[in-house]
């Protein structure tokens, strides 16, 4: 079973920066796409960022700009570099890993991510 354990959410104040980050249990290879996806509550979860095998990548509307995903594959490891924060994306963020191998599709657990305004 594979495991994604996202970190680095926190409070942070308005048009302040986080990065968080996505450790896989496995070989990033294993996957045609890695993405960030979100959801504040009371609203449906939401795509951020994902990016492909081949460094492909793609935002929300609302976070170009702001937002940087990128993939270490030596370590395994997706990245979300968020600046200029805003209170609209306090929210948890989630890591999902798609797979060509069903078996390989997951999601994590997710992380908290709180924007004072």
């Amino acid at each position: 079973q594979v495991q994604l354990v996202e970190s680095g959410g926190g409070l942070v104040q308005s048009g302040g920066s986080l990065k968080l980050s996505c450790a896989a249990s496995i070989s990033l290879f294993n996957f045609y796409a890695m993405g960030w996806y979100r959801q504040a509550p009371g609203k449906e979860r939401e795509m951020v960022a994902r990016i492909s095998g081949g460094g492909r990548t793609n935002y929300a509307d609302s976070v170009k700009g702001r937002c940087t995903i990128s993939r270490d594959n030596a370590n395994n490891t997706i990245y979300l570099q968020m600046n200029s924060l805003k209170s609209e994306d306090t929210a948890v963020y989630y890591c999902k890993a798609d797979s060509a191998q069903s078996r390989y599709n997951a999601w994590g657990r997710g992380t908290q991510v709180t924007v004072s305004s």
